[in-house]
């Protein structure tokens, strides 16, 4: 038996650097990762979808060339094997950046092999026991597969597949009209493919607010992706070497199926009865205001634990336990205000509350919106589509959420997440002087305009 003062199980974007910040601290650390360090972030996540991301935009802003009026002769061609080297590259340049970062730590030992608990403070892998009393579980989570008619007949494929692919689908049929399958289905479109989306439910982006949803609808049919929604009934079967779709009374010709309705926890093959740790009806990994578990000892953190699906969530979670277990802190989970963001073009920024919940909790509230055909820096970028909207709580002047669909809403919403995490309350915001031409800049004009609302 090998003697550890910590083992982390999973190198996703919280174990490893809370395992790095124990091993500086002098302990002996165990890192366990049964593939590639880097988690789906860096391995099948964000670091090459953003990455594919970038190449569409790039089709799509030299498509729309002459509009600037910039000329390129004959058409924009698409070479998917560039396409696809490029964010392998990506990804690889940051897995062996932690690679190389981790092999000259002193204390840290990485292995590579499938952990699973033999007791509470025991793990095995390769034929080995790892024993410490302190255990953390970053295994994050991978796609799902539903048990639809026809499926197990298909080639299809899932977010982690469809990174690879080297060549371009003639029609792809995206199942999920929520975050992931959206990126994906505006890529492909700009890539040259023909793109239907189907979404079992009445809109896209469901978390989202309707009049949120229905505009990402419109930002996606206008690049001519076919969307169906209220889909009722999903059913494959094979059409020579392409896959015909029923969707409701939707037929779709399709070359390619992409599977994109969310994803499980990693949790299913840890021996967690072994050690006694407590999962919720969906797997997740049930923890604390301070992600313990049931169990004295072990933490799980990132997207196994059910408390955010994102890798800036993820880096939380390593800091809110690096904070308590190592600097004498007192940090809590449900501190975490949580944002994200929609990687569609123009993106949608998200924090907080949206209108809907603000709603619900029984609150006076206040709510603006501006559209982005209003914003001065849209219009000179020709990136008009979108809107801004901002909730306010009426009595407490407090900003309870916002949303930012139009041009770098991803960056814009960040004056909004920092407000809200400093305690600002609107009518300080309101009088700040922000940089013209810029698209935060309405965001104080887009404050003046908040209106009670009748609940």
């Amino acid at each position: 038996m090998k003697n550890f003062d910590a083992i982390v199980i999973g190198a996703g974007q919280a174990g490893p650097f809370l395992a790095a910040r124990m091993a500086e601290k002098g302990m002996k650390v165990a890192l366990i990762e049964r593939k590639f360090l880097g988690g789906t972030c860096v391995n099948a996540g964000c670091m090459p979808t953003k990455t594919l991301v970038a190449s569409a935009r790039a089709a799509h802003v030299a498509r729309s060339g002459a509009i600037y009026g910039v000329k390129i002769p004959g058409e924009v061609g698409i070479d998917m094997k560039v396409v696809r080297a490029r964010a392998e590259a990506v990804t690889m340049n940051a897995r062996n950046g932690l690679i190389g970062w981790f092999n000259g730590m002193d204390g840290m030992s990485v292995i590579y092999g499938h952990a699973r608990f033999e007791s509470p403070k025991t793990v095995s892998v390769n034929g080995e026991t790892l024993t410490a009393p302190r255990i953390f579980l970053n295994v994050g989570a991978r796609p799902v597969v539903p048990e639809l008619p026809g499926i197990d007949e298909i080639d299809y494929l899932t977010s982690t597949s469809i990174i690879h692919l080297d060549t371009l689908p003639r029609h792809l049929a995206v199942i999920g009209g929520s975050y992931i399958g959206l990126e994906f289905a505006q890529m492909y479109r700009r890539f040259g493919a023909e793109v239907s989306v189907i979404e079992h439910g009445p809109k896209l982006a469901s978390r989202e607010d309707e009049d949120i949803s229905d505009a990402i609808a419109d930002i996606l049919r206008s690049e001519g992706i076919s969307v169906h929604t209220d889909a009722g009934s999903i059913a494959f079967a094979r059409n020579g070497s392409g896959v015909n779709v029923t969707a409701g009374s939707a037929k779709i010709d399709a070359s390619h199926v992409l599977i994109a309705t969310g994803r499980k926890p990693n949790t299913d093959d840890l021996g967690l009865d072994a050690a006694g740790v407590v999962t919720d009806k969906r797997g997740y990994i049930t923890v604390d205001d301070k992600l313990a578990t049931n169990v004295e000892g072990i933490w799980a953190l990132g997207d196994c634990n059910g408390h955010g699906a994102f890798t800036h969530t993820s880096y939380n979670d390593f800091e809110i336990a690096a904070a308590n277990l190592l600097d004498g802190d007192d940090r809590k989970l449900s501190s975490r205000i949580l944002a994200y963001a929609l990687y569609i073009d123009p993106p949608l920024g998200r924090v907080g509350m949206t209108e809907k919940q603000a709603r619900a909790s029984g609150r006076r509230i206040m709510v603006s919106t501006r559209p982005m055909s209003r914003v001065g820096r849209a219009n000179e970028r020709g990136e008009t589509k979108g809107f801004m909207k901002v909730i306010a709580d009426t009595e407490t002047k407090e900003i309870l959420g916002a949303a930012i669909l139009g041009i770098e809403g991803d960056e814009v919403i960040h004056g909004i997440i920092d407000a809200m995490n400093a305690g600002t309350t609107y009518p300080t915001l309101q009088w700040s002087v922000p940089i013209h031409p810029t698209v935060s800049e309405l965001i104080p004009t887009l404050l003046a305009d908040l209106k009670p609302v009748q609940l």
